[in-house]
């Protein structure tokens, strides 16, 4: 089973992508299921119409589409029953833009926000790449403190921060890598030959609509490793932690 653990719908600044479009691609791949989080937009700013819109998407996909919750941790009380809400419509886990929603990682301000994710058993998604506030080493300090809560490095730092992802991974062992946009001969078989991280740690993802989702799909599917950990890094790993949810 293939399940793509970050996609984003609806019309951002530089890409947009609908909910038919992205199933019918993912039938074109062989991807059975796909986490999705809303546009930018609404991951900034109107918190409820993005996850409205994922819920949707996700009702009417029969079981293949996911939906992430989002909530500026800025609104405080009432991000917090916004992600009540989305829970309720069925997330599945929370993800987080620590800059364009506007926050350093570690000042403090998303621990509610983490909390809640906590006790839904949910999994984190955190975008990393983007200086300074989006790193993997301040994610993987971040996630540290917070060991029961499984934490995924979105986009692996890609692409300068790359060099931070292994030592990031390294120092919280709860923090997950992501495959999107990362070489398996540099980037990924460095993150294998890690007895600390190894194929159990890997997510795979395509970060539509940001990639070309064949290359994505085609990068582990030739990545030579075997078939135990090509499914592991495909849906299983994942799969073991939307498990989680209570």
């Amino acid at each position: 089973m293939i399940i793509d653990a970050h996609v984003r719908i609806g019309d951002s600044r530089d890409a947009g992508l609908k909910p038919a479009d992205l199933l019918a691609t993912m039938d074109a791949l062989g991807i059975d299921q796909a986490i999705v989080a809303p546009s930018e937009r609404c991951i900034a700013y109107d918190n409820r119409e993005g996850n409205s819109e994922t819920a949707q998407a996700a009702a009417e996909s029969g079981g293949r589409l996911l939906p992430y919750a989002v909530a500026n941790p800025w609104r405080g009380r009432a991000a917090l029953d916004e992600l009540d809400r989305a829970r309720d419509a069925g997330a599945v886990a929370l993800a987080v833009d620590s800059v364009l929603q506007g926050f350093d990682l570690l000042d403090g301000l998303l621990d509610p926000l983490l909390d809640f994710a906590a006790t839904a058993g949910w999994f984190v998604y955190v975008r990393t790449g983007t200086p300074a506030t989006a790193l993997p080493l301040p994610l993987a300090s971040l996630a540290r403190r917070r060991p029961e809560l499984p934490v995924l490095m979105g986009k692996s730092g890609a692409t300068d921060f790359w060099i931070d992802a292994i030592p990031a991974l390294l120092h919280a062992p709860n923090l997950y890598g992501d495959t999107s946009y990362a070489p398996w001969d540099t980037v990924l078989s460095g993150f294998l030959a890690e007895p600390g991280i190894g194929a159990g740690r890997l997510v795979f993802s395509t970060d539509s609509p940001y990639t070309v989702p064949l290359a994505e799909v085609d990068r582990i599917r030739d990545w030579p490793i075997d078939a135990d950990q090509k499914a592991a890094v495909f849906g299983g790993n994942v799969a073991n932690l939307l498990g989680r949810r209570q």
